[in-house]
């Protein structure tokens, strides 16, 4: 395994990231965008939008309903002028995998 020099962050830094479990509720593509899909995710009381770049690892229909870790507190931005609200967390390698729970939990539900 390759040796990575990391860069460290205080705890302080790390509490401001809010990091929750979500439940995929909608999944759709994105018009001429082949790695991307629109998805909508219930943190708790809230429906957060995102663009994630996993179309090439994951079908629509595998996706809705499945929870996931978000990142819940990111800065929104503009991706192929949808809002992206939150961040989804992966592994990344030769194929993406989806940070999951390994049982359901409320979404929302708080990570730390």
């Amino acid at each position: 395994m390759e040796n990575i020099k990391r860069e460290t962050i205080t705890i302080e830094e790390f509490s401001k990231l809010d990091l929750r479990i979500g439940t995929i509720r909608s999944t759709s593509a994105i018009p001429n965008a082949d790695r991307l899909y629109r998805l909508t995710i219930e943190v708790g009381d809230e429906v957060l939008t995102t663009v994630a770049g996993i179309k090439r690892a994951y079908l629509p229909e595998e996706l809705v309903g499945r929870q996931v870790v978000v990142l819940a507190n990111l800065e929104p931005a503009k991706i192929k002028g949808i809002t992206s609200e939150c961040m989804l967390l992966a592994a990344k390698g030769e194929k993406i995998t989806l940070l999951i729970p390994d049982r359901e939990v409320p979404p929302g539900t708080p990570i730390g």
